[in-house]
């Protein structure tokens, strides 16, 4: 047997003594006392009453093993035309300082801080400063409007909130001050303190006794040395979209997210120490989280920072500027990003220019990657691509190709296998295995190997009702797929009403719901239709309500506006089309998923139980009209 089918078999079949032998890749303060064991609301948890800290794993732990002038971060901002370097020992200093302000300002063990932040060294510095004194982060993506901040705020309840005088998109300004104070106003939640980090050419309106520039505040501090924590202990929160519309908050606790991402780093990465890792994702979503910060820190290597784009920063050539000049072994993005690269340099002359000899593996992640951008990638790099699959809650990937423990080939379509931990089930309606090859839920046998959320913040009963009641004994992914005769796993999508549009997960109920408040709105309907990009975007149905006399145009104008203002611009909401009314079967159930595979192009058959299949006939006319998913984009 293979080195993976070897740890595979015992991973599933005795998870105490795997993961055991895996918490030996960390430093423990105290050793844990059992490995898996529950909870006092009866939930699993990892590695009971073992000590550590994380930010000293990340740091501190390699100046003493003789790593302290390797680099550890690498930021390039293209868009600022700036770039800058720390080994470990330069970055420990700063995190040291950035802890000593976050102490002085009365953060300690277990309070909770929110970071709202662009891609700027600081905003990394903020995480491991958190994690050092034992406090919960809980950072949120630049790109959010006020509101979506607002229910963050007033979920997770920080003491201290850390900001950026504004983020850059592409050559435009985003100033996060401003929809920052218009959060902070509209949430019941009010945080004591704002440390605004300030960028230049930008002054900021402070409100006194509540805002401070961080370079105002910190001088003088003394640095503050590292806080040890429980295992159980949080080390984030993270938002992930909820099929309500209200995000779920999703915990990660020290101990098991430690063990986890050191163990993913070679397992599923093949990445060794010092070697340069670069994960061109954001640091207000997971893979920003678990690979630009944590993973390759807790491992040793040397991580990226990039405040740019693949494309229009300055052009198609930005990432493979990026390899050449940093010699970068390991390129984890998006399909998106590969998308957009493609569609601009085809043939790749952008990548030409170059020298990428430095680059071992891309993996992709985020959404599903298509055939045709998995093979452009494989051709034009001349590496291997590895597709590979996770969620928001589980931390790290769920099936990829284990560089680290195998060679398989990897299937285009497919991310590929089970990790290590993970017992992944195809379960039907009634929660039977289904034979390889059938389509059903994608569901995970308990327990979650170590890294996964554990429950979420402050709401354990929604945690069972949303992942562990459907099928009592697994976690219930929310995505469908089957798994084919050879082992592979293929994921068709969501089974709830949450889209991926260029990795981002929304919610259209909760943009049905923003919708709906508008005043000549009488019902609507959002799906997500599939893009050349984004991989999904929504578009709305609207039915107007009697005798609103509203122009269909400023209706539609009306409708992206909101839902910018309410979601954010990453919600890339265009289209919307008046529709007399909606397809419904007879107890009242709108046909989305219907309508999804009308405009995209897919094979549909119209349900039995509808209750007028002319309503059906009308609204592909008015998908015509409107020139609205792959099967009418040509008419």
């Amino acid at each position: 047997m293979s080195t993976y089918e070897e740890q595979y078999k015992l991973s599933i079949s005795d998870p105490d003594s795997f993961w055991r032998e895996k918490s030996k890749l960390i430093e423990w303060f105290e050793q844990p006392k059992s490995i898996l064991s529950k909870d006092e609301e009866g939930l699993n948890r990892w590695f009971q009453g073992g000590k550590l800290n994380t930010s000293y794993l990340a740091l501190d732990f390699h100046i003493h093993a003789g790593r302290g002038n390797q680099l550890a971060l690498i930021y390039d901002s293209p868009v600022t035309d700036n770039r800058k370097s720390y080994t470990y020992s330069e970055l420990k200093e700063e995190v040291e300082l950035f802890a000593g302000v976050l102490k002085s300002r009365g953060i300690q063990k277990g309070d909770t801080v929110i970071i709202y932040m662009p891609m700027i060294p600081e905003a990394v510095m903020a995480m491991l400063a958190c994690a050092r004194l034992g406090a919960i982060h809980s950072v949120v993506f630049g790109g959010f409007a006020p509101h979506e901040l607002a229910i963050r705020i007033d979920d997770a309840k920080p003491k201290l909130i850390v900001t950026a005088s504004y983020g850059i998109e592409i050559e435009k300004l985003i100033h996060y001050k401003p929809l920052l104070d218009e959060a902070i106003h509209q949430s019941t939640h009010k945080p004591s303190e704002v440390l605004v980090v300030r960028r230049p050419n930008v002054s900021e309106y402070m409100h006194t006794g509540r805002d401070f520039y961080l370079d105002e505040v910190n001088e003088g501090i003394e640095p503050a040395t590292y806080v040890p924590v429980d295992s159980w202990d949080p080390l984030y929160i993270l938002y992930t979209s909820g099929t309500t519309g209200k995000p779920k908050g999703v915990v990660r606790d020290n101990g098991g997210h430690a063990v986890a991402l050191k163990y993913s780093m070679n397992a599923v990465y093949g990445a060794h120490a010092g070697d340069i890792f670069w994960a061109a994702s954001d640091v207000g979503w997971v893979v920003g989280h678990s690979y630009i910060v944590y993973g390759p820190l807790l491992h040793g290597c040397t991580t990226i920072l990039y405040e740019g784009k693949p494309v229009r920063t300055p052009d198609a050539g930005a990432f493979f500027r990026m390899i050449s000049d940093y010699n970068i072994n390991f390129l984890f993005t998006a399909p998106t990003a590969l998308r957009a690269i493609k569609k601009e340099d085809p043939n790749g002359n952008e990548i030409k220019k170059y020298d990428i000899s430095s680059l071992k593996t891309l993996f992709l992640a985020g959404e599903r990657t298509d055939p045709a951008t998995y093979y452009w990638a494989e051709e034009k790099l001349g590496v291997p691509v590895v597709d590979h699959w996770w969620q928001t809650e589980t931390g790290w990937a769920i099936t990829a190709n284990p560089m680290g423990l195998h060679d398989r080939k990897p299937k285009a379509g497919s991310t590929n296998f089970p990790v290590p931990g993970f017992d992944l089930k195809i379960l039907d309606e009634e929660g039977r295995e289904v034979p390889r090859g059938s389509e059903g839920f994608i569901t995970l046998k308990l327990p979650l190997p170590p890294g996964c959320l554990p429950t979420l913040w402050k709401d354990t009963p929604n945690f069972q009702k949303s992942y562990l009641e459907t099928y009592p004994g697994y976690y219930l992914t929310g995505d469908g797929g089957y798994i084919d005769q050879d082992g592979y796993l293929f994921v068709m999508g969501r089974i709830d009403d949450v889209i991926n549009v260029a990795g981002h997960r929304l919610s259209t109920g909760e943009m049905e719901e923003i919708i709906s408040h508008h005043e000549h709105v009488a019902e609507t309907a959002v799906i997500g239709i599939a893009d050349e990009i984004k991989g999904q975007v929504p578009v709305g149905f609207v039915v107007i309500k009697d005798g609103d006399p509203i122009d269909p145009h400023k209706l539609e104008s009306e409708i992206a506006h909101v839902i910018r203002e309410e979601i954010g611009a990453i919600a890339s909401f265009k289209s919307t089309m008046v529709v007399k009314r909606l397809p419904k079967t007879r107890s009242g159930k709108i046909l989305r998923k219907t309508l999804r595979k009308i405009a995209d192009g897919e094979p549909y058959h119209i349900p039995s139980t509808i209750d007028d299949p002319t309503i059906l006939e009308e609204i592909i006319e008015v998908m015509k009209s409107h020139r609205v998913g792959k099967a009418f984009q040509g008419s």
